[in-house]
Order: structure tokens, then C-alpha cells, then sequence
């Protein structure tokens, strides 16, 4: 009995032995390890590919910059375009308007002080404004000479006249000490004007009205650049 009892174990031991021998063989367990192992590693790649764009701080920080950089760009390129356009707009040489006798009202009268000077005042009786450039080119009569202006009084700028705004000169007409030479009595002033260069046709010349006994003037006779005070014209 003993041994058939004994045999019975070493036989159910060779079955046990032989069915663990038989799931190592077939792969089953191995394979179904396997599977829950590579799973992660082969879904990870592609997922990660997929959404780091999206997710990753550094990578949508570098997308996000060149996107952003690439629309920033452009609106800032379009601005600066239209800056630029703006830009050579106010750059553009501003029309030049010169003042003259068709747009302006011309007096001439003497003054005062300072002894045997004139004032001529200019304003603007235009819808726009008009530019007074250099200084006027006077003339008494049939004079022959064109008096010279006074090199000091040189603005810094032309003078800008708006509508209804004035400007001056002021007309030195012989010397204080009687040294001019030449002397003579001018019952009909021209004033000249100038465009951009000097000695240029600035427009239509204005006769202003002169006192009836007229202006005494000598070889002194000087001018001064167009001012846009009247004291500043007044003051040579």
C-alpha cells in the first residue's frame, strides 16, 4: 500500500512538472508580461510627440515665440509700414506757399524812433498760410539799385505767416550822421518778394501807399530780413 500511495505522488508530481513545463514552452505567461510591459513604451512616443507642443512650458514658449514672433512681426511690420508711410508724409517737403502782393496787404510808413527808418508790415490776407522768405527787394521810383539787407537781422528760420498774421521789416533810409550820398525824395515804393532761392520770382509785387510829401532816402539805404516782431525789425 506504502508504495502504490508513493507512486501515486510521484506520478502526480510528474503531471504538475510536466504542465509547468508545458506553460513555460507555450510563451503564455512571457507574452502576456510582455505586453503589459512594451504597451507604455510603444503608446509614450507618439503621445508625447502629439502633445509636447501644446503642453510643454519650453516647447509652446518656443512655438509660442515664433508664432507670436512671427504675427508680432507682421503687426509690427504692418505698423511700420503705415508708420513709415505717416513717417514720409510728415517728412515730405511742406508746400511752399510764398507771400506776395496777391495774398498779403502791404503798409509802409515812417517811424520815429529810430530816427530815418521806415516799418513795412506785411499780413496775410490768404485762406492758407504763406512763407516770407529772405528779405523785400525795394524800389523808390525808377531807382537803378537794389538796396542790401542788414546780414544781423537774419532769422534763424523763414518766417511763416497764418491767415490774418503779420510779419515786418524794417527800412533804415539814410544815415543819422548825413554821410549817405545821393539823397533823394521816393514818391512810389515796390516791394519785391522772393521765393526759395534768393533773388527769386517770389510773385506779385505790392505798392504800398507812401506819406504825400514821400520818403527821403540816401545811399544808406539798407533793409532788414523779414521778422516776425515788429521791434525785432525794428531794431538796426
Amino acid at each position: 500500500m506504502r508504495t502504490s500511495r508513493l507512486q501515486l505522488l510521484a506520478a502526480a508530481g510528474v503531471a504538475v512538472a510536466s504542465l509547468a513545463l508545458t506553460a513555460c514552452q507555450d510563451g503564455t505567461g512571457t507574452r502576456d508580461e510582455g505586453a503589459s510591459a512594451s504597451q507604455p513604451v510603444a503608446s509614450a512616443p507618439s503621445g508625447a510627440s502629439s502633445q509636447t507642443p501644446e503642453e510643454s512650458p519650453s516647447g509652446s514658449g518656443g512655438n509660442g515665440s515664433t508664432a507670436n514672433g512671427s504675427g508680432g512681426s507682421g503687426d509690427s511690420g504692418s505698423k511700420g509700414s503705415s508708420a513709415g508711410t505717416s513717417d514720409g508724409s510728415d517728412d515730405a517737403p511742406a508746400t511752399f506757399n510764398p507771400c506776395n502782393g496777391a495774398n498779403t496787404s502791404v503798409t509802409a510808413a515812417p517811424v520815429s524812433r529810430p530816427v530815418n527808418h521806415m516799418l513795412i508790415t506785411v499780413k496775410n490776407t490768404g485762406a492758407k498760410n504763406c512763407d516770407l522768405t529772405y528779405y523785400p527787394v525795394l524800389r523808390f521810383d525808377e531807382m537803378q539799385w537794389v538796396p542790401q539787407p542788414i546780414e544781423d537781422s537774419k532769422p534763424q528760420a523763414v518766417v511763416t505767416l497764418g491767415p490774418g498774421e503779420s510779419a515786418y521789416a524794417g527800412v533804415v533810409l539814410s544815415a543819422a550822421d548825413g554821410s549817405g550820398s545821393g539823397g533823394a525824395t521816393g514818391k512810389k515804393l515796390t516791394v519785391g518778394f522772393q521765393a526759395r532761392t534768393p533773388n527769386s520770382d517770389g510773385g506779385p509785387a505790392a505798392i504800398p501807399s507812401l506819406p504825400a510829401k514821400g520818403v527821403y532816402y540816401d545811399s544808406s539805404l539798407t533793409v532788414t530780413y523779414w521778422q516776425s516782431s515788429m521791434d525785432d525789425a525794428l531794431a538796426y
